[in-house]
This record gives C-alpha cells, sequence and structure tokens, in this order.
C-alpha cells in the first residue's frame, strides 16, 4: 500500500516524515507537502497566533479531506486533546527530549546577557535560574535560528531537532530535565491517521513504541487537565522504568516572569492518563498553580 503522508515543509518535517516512511518499509510511500498558519506568520510569537495547534491543523486537513492518508507531526506540536476524525495510531521511539544552548553555556553566559527563544516555558525556567538575562522572541526554522544565533547571546532550540538534521556541531550545552523541564512530548513524533482507516491503523501499530506512548500519554493527560498549550509556562517529562511499566512523571508550572517556578514528581504503573491528571491537579489545586496560570 503506497501512503500518502501530509507533512510541513521544512526540512526538519521532511526528515521526520523520511523516517515514519522507511520505518513502515514503505518504498512508495510520498510526502504531501502542506503550509500551516505557524509557518506563514514566523513574525508573530507562537503563543500569540494561537498558541499549539498552529502548526498542525492544515496537515490534519488533508488527511480528513482524503489527500493524504496519515499526517506526521512533531508531537509537542499537536494539541492536547483528540481531534474528532483522527486518531494517534503511532507514536515511534522518542529522540532527546532536551532543550539545548547554542552560542554559550550556561553558567558562561554574562551577566544580563540577551537570549533568544518563542518559548515561554523556555524564558520562565531560565529566568528562575538566572533572573539576570534577558529575553527576545525568536521564530523560524532550524537554520533560520541558527543562521541568527550570532546575534545573541545563545539560542535555546529542541536538542532533538539539532541531532536530526546534523547540527550537533553547534551545540554548547544540552539542558538536562532537572535543570530545564521539556515541553510535553518534545523529541516525539506522533503519526495520525483516519479514525476508520483500519488498514492504515493495522500498519501503523508495528512502529508504535510502547514506552513512548505511555511516557507521552502521561504528558499529554497532564497538560490536558492543566487546560493549555505552548502558550503557558508549563512542561512535563515522563520516564519509563525498566519493568516496562511504571511511569515517573515530573510536571511544572510557573509564572510568565519566572519568579515562580512549581515541580512535583510522582511514580505510578498502569494508567499514564491518571498519573498525568493527578500531577496536574496536585499543581493546580494543592500548590496553587491555578493562580500563577491565571
Amino acid at each position: 500500500m503506497a501512503l500518502r503522508a501530509a507533512t510541513r515543509g521544512s526540512a526538519l518535517a521532511r526528515w521526520q516524515t523520511d523516517l515514519v516512511l522507511s520505518l513502515l518499509g514503505s518504498g512508495l510511500g510520498e510526502a504531501l507537502v502542506v503550509e500551516t498558519t505557524g509557518d506563514r506568520r514566523t513574525d508573530v510569537p507562537i503563543h500569540a497566533i494561537g498558541g499549539q495547534g498552529v502548526f498542525v491543523k492544515e496537515v490534519q486537513a488533508a488527511v480528513l479531506e482524503g489527500r493524504a492518508d496519515i499526517a506526521v507531526h512533531s508531537a509537542k506540536d499537536l494539541t492536547s486533546t483528540p481531534t474528532d476524525g483522527l486518531v494517534i495510531a503511532a507514536f515511534p521511539e522518542r529522540g532527546d527530549p532536551r532543550d539545548a544552548l547554542v552560542g554559550s553555556t550556561l553558567a558562561g553566559l554574562r551577566a544580563g546577557a540577551l537570549v533568544a527563544t518563542g518559548s515561554v516555558r523556555r524564558r520562565a525556567q531560565l529566568a528562575w535560574l538566572r533572573p539576570d538575562l534577558v529575553f527576545t522572541d525568536l521564530r523560524g526554522n532550524i537554520d533560520t535560528r541558527l543562521e541568527k544565533a550570532s546575534d545573541y547571546d545563545a539560542v535555546v532550540m529542541a536538542a532533538a531537532a539539532l541531532r536530526r538534521l546534523d547540527r550537533w556541531d553547534r551545540v554548547d550545552e544540552v539542558l538536562d530535565p532537572s535543570v530545564l523541564l521539556p515541553q510535553v512530548a518534545q523529541g516525539a513524533l506522533a503519526v495520525e491517521c483516519r479514525a476508520d482507516d483500519t488498514e492504515t491503523i493495522e500498519m501503523l501499530a508495528a512502529i508504535d513504541h510502547a514506552p513512548t506512548r505511555l511516557a507521552v500519554t502521561a504528558e499529554r493527560a497532564f497538560l490536558a487537565e492543566l487546560g493549555g498549550g505552548c502558550d503557558l509556562p508549563v512542561g512535563a517529562y515522563a520516564v519509563i522504568g525498566e519493568d516496562g511499566v511504571t511511569v515517573t512523571l515530573t510536571g511544572m508550572v510557573a509564572s510568565l516572569d519566572g519568579s515562580i517556578v512549581m515541580r512535583e514528581t510522582r511514580t505510578a504503573g498502569g494508567d499514564p492518563a491518571a498519573l498525568g491528571r493527578e500531577v496536574a491537579r496536585y499543581l493546580l489545586d494543592d500548590a496553587a498553580g491555578a493562580e500563577v496560570l491565571s
């Protein structure tokens, strides 16, 4: 079966789509490039044009309308709630979930250094660690941001993207999740198809990576319970135990200015979604995170 894969047109999106097609062993697969709102509006911060979903809606529409069989996404770009008519049939094995600094190490940044990132999550956590830092927005594809890196003291980027596009030589420091908690599902891919397309669902099951699905399910449930996306300074990262069932999830909520950062880590087995909701409810209710995010 020749699969038509809807994807964004960036080098990273095309790399990810080629990977999925290669994992499926579909030599006859082809990419359908779709331009999204997020691709067109590079002059505006993501949180100002709708946050999560701005890179996926048009790609999803191509599948719903029958122009493509599957959609390949960076899982972090998906909204935390399901899209009617579609199902996430595969989460291939996750890549590096961490954030990376280009231009300087964190300790090497001078007082008052200018750091470029369009992510409120990254800004809040870095401001908590280094209140002296100054932040500015930076959007665009990976190479565009790397070309502009010399204009700033440092740029924050996803480690997985730099690895996938063979730009690892530009990395000055990789920030451990204990330092900078990743965005929900960062480093993971998500492959969607129509919910009634049983043949394609069966094909995609072959490339679904169970530990990745468990981790991303916990993280997405955390985000869904918070009711937000990349327009909020929140993050989550799940680690799967050696038994392949136990999930340890760390969730984070922060104030936009980084003056408050709250984390909670809990471990459970059997129901990653319930764990995600539990961590979110603790931060919202018991730790007063709802007031911080309001």
